[in-house]
């Protein structure tokens, strides 16, 4: 989802959200436990959140590449909470549970990609640790937290960074080169604490063991970006890009983001996390069913479209230009190809990869949608496409 910028914009207020239901432990795997008033070392909060943690791994098929972020556990039968961009593109998932060692197949219940929020569930799994969520609402600036999660996608013990709270109700816009499409993510938490790529998904923990906050972005001297190897990368805003979600979506690949500005008050390492208030609040909306302008659930509908890069990633209001299509996707089957402009979707007019996006939100794989275009020697196009299965968006 949210590739390759992202800038820091200064947001007025106070708080990390409001309260909801925070019951997603279940008994038989067991809890990490800790009590609301107890303070703890920073190896302290390792010991008793680590084997709540998960590592993510994702193959993203169309990119020969592969994506790694955190989860943590919700369920002791193996649903997971992680960012959607962690899972962007990916054609098959796996996940390695700390607590357990083991490494399960996983599906994608669904996702919110205006919020960055993804619910895994694991095939076979059972009694496994379950972490133990706080109440974002409660957090304030100075607040000390610890960042865990699987660093630089090295795997084995989640890496730990210590810090504090910078600031709450903080503001980023993300977006991704190849599929123009950006996304603003409102009322984060900023921390100081070295969040790196690979932690995107992992917990921001408070001083008490409790999950106050999501890790789903970082910077240091302002750069966004992830780290990665060749074809094979780490998860975080930042890294990588490719045919994902309806064709054009970023995968945590290997390759740095561009330079963002923050606030004059930023300190020169920035984290932020998405409340666990706010992220739980779209799980249980996941874990319902419940789909709507933003939250998918089930398979992804897929065109086969990469959408070039604009530079701005603002479109035109002429359409979305096209830099190429999958071959034997819907898209490519149409004659779609490098050059074409997309103009309308649905009957839709659409002049950003955000507009192509959140059309196909509410679609699934089967679905006809009716696409305008026109192709690299200016002649205009209709045809009414059957979507097909997808790599997660």
């Amino acid at each position: 989802m949210l590739g390759l910028t992202a800038t820091a914009i200064v947001a007025a207020g106070a708080g990390a959200g409001a309260a909801v239901g925070l019951s997603h432990g279940s008994t038989p795997g067991g809890s990490a436990t800790s009590t609301s008033k107890e303070v703890l070392s920073t190896s302290q909060i390792a010991n008793r959140v680590d084997p709540g943690i998960v590592d993510v791994t994702s193959t993203l098929g169309f990119q020969d590449a592969t994506a790694k972020g955190t989860g943590i556990v919700l369920t002791s039968n193996g649903e997971i909470l992680t960012n959607n961009h962690v899972i962007n593109g990916a054609t098959s998932v796996s996940v390695t549970d700390i607590g357990n060692g083991k490494t399960y197949k996983a599906t994608v219940v669904g996702y919110d990609e205006s919020h960055d929020i993804a619910v895994l569930q694991l095939s076979g799994a059972s009694g496994l640790t379950t972490a133990t969520t706080g109440d974002s609402s409660t957090v304030n600036v100075g607040d000390n937290v610890v960042a865990l999660g699987n660093a630089g996608g090295a795997g084995g013990t989640p890496a730990v960074a210590a810090g504090a709270v910078t600031a709450l109700n903080q503001s980023i816009t993300a977006s991704d080169e190849s599929s123009g499409s950006s996304e603003q993510l409102t009322g984060l938490i900023e921390t100081n604490a070295d969040i790196q790529a690979g932690d995107s998904g992992g917990p921001l923990v408070n001083s008490h063991g409790q999950i106050i906050g999501i890790d789903t972005a970082a910077s240091t001297n302002y750069q966004f970006g992830g780290s990665g190897n060749g074809g094979s990368g780490s998860g975080g805003l930042g890294d990588g890009s490719g045919f994902g979600g309806f064709g054009s979506g970023s995968g945590s690949s290997g390759s740095s983001g561009s330079s963002g500005s923050a606030n004059s008050n930023a300190s020169t390492t920035q984290g932020f996390a998405i409340p666990i208030n706010t992220a739980l609040s779209i799980a249980k909306t996941i874990e319902a069913g419940q789909a709507s302008s933003t939250v998918h659930i089930g398979a992804t509908a897929f065109l086969g479209l990469e959408i070039a890069n604009s530079g701005s990633g603002q479109g035109s209001a002429q359409g979305v230009q096209i830099a190429g299509t999958q071959s034997g996707t819907p898209a490519a089957e149409a004659g779609i190809g490098q050059g074409s402009v997309i103009t309308a979707l649905g009957g839709k007019s659409v002049s950003t990869g955000t507009d192509i996006t959140e059309i196909l939100v509410g679609h699934h794989p089967g679905d006809k949608v009716s696409v305008a275009w026109t192709d690299a020697e200016g002649q205009s196009h209709t045809a009414t496409l059957t979507l097909g299965t997808g790599p997660a968006a």
